[in-house]
């Protein structure tokens, strides 16, 4: 019999520890938060450096999901992991997966961030998966996260398909006391997919797989009708039947610690388990949904299900929030506007200290090198009619906020050099593009090639501080490399600039930003300081 531990665990702890404990072999990233810590772990973990897993981060999530298709096609066990946002960027391996299929398991993360703590937007990665018709295992807590990474895998090689675990920030960045096996099983063999050709995906042999892959589909249905994850618990009144998916299911049992007495099904794994929802909406009056996110499971149920007159409640209707996080306060009050004063619960107003509290907005650290990029460009651009700037995704994007005030947009990553270039082609002058080492390498040179082609007029500043230093302080894939690359794509030597930010060079920086800005062609500054949260780190560890 298996030997259990207890450990605490954050919710993306807990997935790695299942995933290497499950015979992981590589483990690919791209850091993101709320994501950032399963990879962050899998480096740590004595088993896997044991072992030598895989666990180097990759330069965006495209790539690592392409590696993580690569080791899958070997036979090996992998994981991929990013934030929802990073899904835009491998959507095309992702999607496209599904039709190469797996061969050794394939799970692939996605920490949504509803409230969008540290990111553009709210987007649901549930919908990823059911545009790509793949499985989808949504953990309600901690342990169910270290479960189902064994179980995912297990899915994911029994289905030859990758499967989707969708994570959200509340559950990847609290944490939990789990049980955990004390021994990891053994690695997979080396060895190939029984079908190779469904790997090459030409219109001939792709027309053949698609058609498996939506037979496929609705085993996946069945599969999740009989689910560990997914239950139908009994309810005494049935006035009210409850669908709660992922985190959803713990804030409604805070709601009633003495026990739910309305039907419940609990919803996590996908497709969703039509014939359990069936049974629910048959039996009860009315249906409440809660769910993390956007009304995926809602959208869902209308468009789906015979509803049979009934009334569906949830984030459409208006009863659940439509924005940001879900919380158990937000449950409580989903029920009392539905039950009234007959649900037991009446939810208490939370208390308003808006006048009591000093709002602290988040600013550059002190002596981080950005600050005097920003304060050597906004001098400089004082002399010009209408200077634009396109910032990036990085720890610069502050730069928008006060005291700088430096930046004009801010859209995804590897958006300042193209938005840059095409407002150049509109004839705007000066078109500057500020971004950091790690969002230039992620998506920045193809970009960069593309004024490289045209001779764009415009001036790229790359901010390098030698790491990737918003999600705190992970390996830059460009460290030492970035000039070299730059020339590579073809940027001109003499404009081609390295300068140190530092408060002592402010004008040397100044006379280098005028000069290359007025340049009629394209420029590339490379502007360079170690981040001082990393050297700190640095000097702390040699001490």
């Amino acid at each position: 019999m298996t030997q259990k531990q207890k450990r605490l665990l954050l919710g993306d702890e807990a997935f790695a520890l299942g995933a290497i404990n499950a015979g992981l072999s590589g483990a690919y990233a791209y850091p993101g938060t709320p994501s950032t810590e399963v990879l962050e772990f899998v480096q740590l973990n004595d088993i896997a450096t044991r072992r030598n897993i895989h666990c180097k981060w990759s330069s965006n999530e495209k790539t690592a999901m392409e590696e993580a298709l690569g080791m899958s096609f070997c036979g090996k066990r992998a994981i991929v992991s990013m934030k929802h946002v990073g899904m835009n960027v491998a959507a095309d391996p992702f999607v496209n997966s599904a039709m190469t299929g797996a061969n050794g398991g394939l799970l692939v993360v996605a920490a949504d961030d509803p409230s969008m703590h540290s990111s553009q937007n709210e987007q649901d990665s549930r919908f990823y998966a059911d545009f790509a018709m793949l499985p989808v295992l949504e953990p309600s807590d901690q342990q169910e996260a270290y479960d189902m990474a064994k179980y995912g895998f297990q899915l994911s090689e029994s289905m030859s398909l990758p499967v989707l675990i969708r994570f959200v920030t509340r559950l990847s960045h609290s944490r939990a006391i789990i049980n955990v096996d004390e021994t990891a099983d053994n690695e997979n063999e080396l060895h190939y997919p029984s079908k190779p050709e469904q790997w090459v995906l030409m219109p001939a042999l792709s027309r053949k797989r698609y058609k498996v892959l939506i037979k496929d589909f609705d085993k996946l249905k069945d599969i999740s009708e009989k689910s560990p994850f997914n239950f139908y618990q009994k309810g005494e009144n049935k006035s009210l039947g409850i669908i709660a998916s992922g985190v959803a299911w713990n804030y409604l049992k805070e709601s009633y610690p003495q026990g739910i007495p309305y039907p419940v099904v609990k919803v996590s794994q996908y497709p969703l388990p039509e014939n359990l929802i069936s049974q629910l909406i048959k039996e009860c009056e009315t249906i409440l949904i809660l769910e993390e996110g956007q009304p995926f499971i809602e959208k869902k149920i209308r468009g789906d299900l015979d509803l049979s007159n009934k009334e569906i409640y949830g984030k459409l209707s208006g009863e659940v929030e439509r924005t940001g996080e879900l919380t158990p306060d937000l449950v409580k009050e989903a029920l009392y506007k539905i039950l009234g004063d007959e649900g037991g619960i009446t939810p208490e107003k939370p208390r308003d200290l808006s006048d009591k509290i000093t709002a602290r907005p988040p600013a550059l650290c002190k002596g981080c090198g950005h600050r005097d990029v920003f304060q050597a460009l906004n001098e400089v651009l004082e002399e010009y009619k209408s200077p634009k700037v396109f910032g990036d995704i990085g720890c610069y994007t502050l730069g928008y906020l006060a005291p700088f005030n430096a930046i004009d947009t801010v859209v995804d990553m590897g958006a300042s050099i193209t938005m840059a270039k095409g407002a150049a082609d509109a004839g705007q002058h000066p078109a500057v593009a500020v971004i950091g080492d790690s969002t230039f390498t992620h998506s920045g040179m193809t970009g960069l090639l593309d004024a490289v082609n045209e001779n764009s007029p415009m001036t790229v500043i790359i901010t390098d501080n030698l790491t990737t230093g918003m999600t705190g302080g992970q390996d830059s894939q460009g460290t030492g490399k970035l000039e070299e690359i730059c020339l590579g794509i073809g940027v001109h030597p003499d404009h081609l600039i390295t300068v140190a930010s530092h408060p002592n060079n402010l004008e040397e920086m100044k006379n280098m930003f005028k000069k290359e800005i007025d340049y009629p062609g394209l420029s590339v500054v490379i502007s360079r300081r170690e981040c001082i949260q990393t050297a700190r780190r640095k000097a702390k560890t040699n001490s």
